[in-house]
């Protein structure tokens, strides 16, 4: 073979190389000195540290240069030996294009993602809460201890308390935003739960993401299985908690030799990123804070309609921590999201054109499986009458509807004047809001 491949130029015997895997261009590499030459170059090594890492600057799996590729895709395989290259392949992906959307987007955010774990930091998790971690869950400590979490009790870092990668809501005094948690906290969390909340240590379940307001959201990996829940209403000795992912696409979590392990914090994270990457959810701000803010923000989660002139955006989220599964009348909460304005050509009535409008009343009717639940017809909207005027910012309220089963839909419209309350310019009209549904969804946050 080496004699037949003496008379190939570069480029030849490159094109060869590069369709080769990488353990065996090293093997190729041991039958003469041209074939270890052109094993060793560069520009082929680049190549496949971008194709499986994404690599595109040589560097180990901390962050620090190295002088050559080559030497940074064996320090990338020796680091992370005890694993399965596929899922190191695809745990990387994962976090690359969490961290591309947050460099993009929310940089402040990405600033709290701490360093990789060390193995040892994972072994001593595992001995302390006596618990086996899935292998994608492992993965994704290796690469990211979670966050640095924000000082509670200081007011200087208040505003840090909605820097939380997965992200929240609000309504009424109501506010979540939820860090993925350092290690060190999931085994300080875990234990709290365990000695003060009365949660079983049996059940393997350790904390692993929780909000940092003052409003309680907690997510509970359970290691046995590799499910994610997120706790409810109930304490959390009922035992109510809902899963996060769905069952069927859980497998091999502690197999090293399975064709495709997956958990559900990686599928969690996976979907977390589409939904960021697709502009499905986005980051809101709110006074001087900006944070990742849950409710949908694309069709046909969230709808748009347009009634002379005002425009008015609807959609919701559930919310795991308002949900009570025994309760057979408000068993299930959504909070929803409505955000109205008025479009820069003005209120439009018959032809004439106003400067302004402003709300008057509200009317919803709320449904679940098809019946109706509650019809509400009131003034205002949580107290207030929004004044719109053309190219202002929406104005954005929150409220919650609780439902006895996991699907509904709201529809109504709102009653504005045109100019405003204490000085109508014409009789008030209807803007229609279109239905927009209350749904529990396969993936929780």
């Amino acid at each position: 073979m080496g004699k037949e491949l003496d008379g190939l130029g570069f480029l030849p015997l490159h094109i060869i190389l590069s369709k080769l895997s990488p353990s065996d261009i090293i093997k190729v590499s041991c039958a003469n000195k041209r074939l270890r030459d052109s094993a060793s170059d560069e520009s082929l090594w680049a190549q496949i540290c971008y194709q499986e890492l994404q690599l595109s600057t040589p560097q180990d799996d901390h962050g620090n240069p190295l002088p050559c590729f080559m030497l940074a895709y064996q320090l990338w395989r020796e680091a992370f030996s005890m694993y399965p290259w596929p899922l190191v392949k695809r745990v990387k992906r994962c976090w690359d294009k969490l961290k591309k959307w947050f460099n993009n987007n929310f940089p402040e955010a990405e600033a709290t993602l701490r360093r990789g774990a060390s193995e040892s930091d994972i072994e001593q998790l595992q001995t302390l809460l006596k618990v086996k971690l899935p292998l994608p869950t492992r993965l994704l400590y290796r690469f990211h201890d979670g966050q640095e979490l924000p000082e509670k009790r200081n007011p200087k870092t208040a505003s840090s308390s909605w820097l939380g990668i997965i992200g929240g809501y609000s309504f009424y005094n109501h506010s979540v935003n939820v860090y993925l948690l350092p290690l060190n906290q999931v085994i300080a969390k875990t234990r709290y739960v365990i000695r003060y909340r009365g949660f079983s240590s049996r059940s393997k379940c350790i904390v692993m993401a929780s909000s940092f307001t003052f409003s309680r959201k907690v997510f509970f990996l359970n290691c046995t299985n590799g499910q994610l829940f997120v706790g409810t209403r109930k304490p959390l000795t009922d035992g109510e908690m809902i899963p996060c992912v769905p069952n069927t696409l859980i497998r091999s979590v502690h197999d090293l030799y399975g064709e495709e392990q997956q958990d559900a914090m990686l599928l969690w994270l996976e979907e977390h990123g589409r939904r960021l990457e697709n502009g499905i959810i986005k980051v809101r701000k709110e006074g001087d804070d900006r944070s990742i803010n849950l409710f949908p923000e694309v069709p046909p989660l969230c709808v748009t309609t347009v009634t002379n002139g005002v425009q008015v955006r609807a959609s919701a989220v559930f919310v795991p921590e308002f949900a009570d599964l025994v309760d057979e009348a408000e068993k299930f909460t959504f909070a929803y999201s409505i955000r109205m304005s008025l479009l820069p050509e003005g209120c439009v009535i018959n032809g004439m054109t106003f400067v302004s409008c402003q709300l008057n009343r509200r009317h919803w009717i709320i449904r679940a499986d098809g019946e109706v639940v509650s019809s509400v017809d009131d003034e205002a909207v949580i107290g207030e009458y929004p004044l719109l005027h053309p190219g202002e910012g929406e104005f954005v309220y929150q409220s919650c509807a609780p439902l006895p089963s996991p699907s509904g839909s709201i529809e109504g419209h709102f009653t504005f004047v045109p100019g405003r309350l204490a000085d109508p310019r014409g009789g008030p009209f209807e803007v229609q809001v279109a239905t927009f549904p209350l749904e529990m969804p396969d993936y929780v946050f």
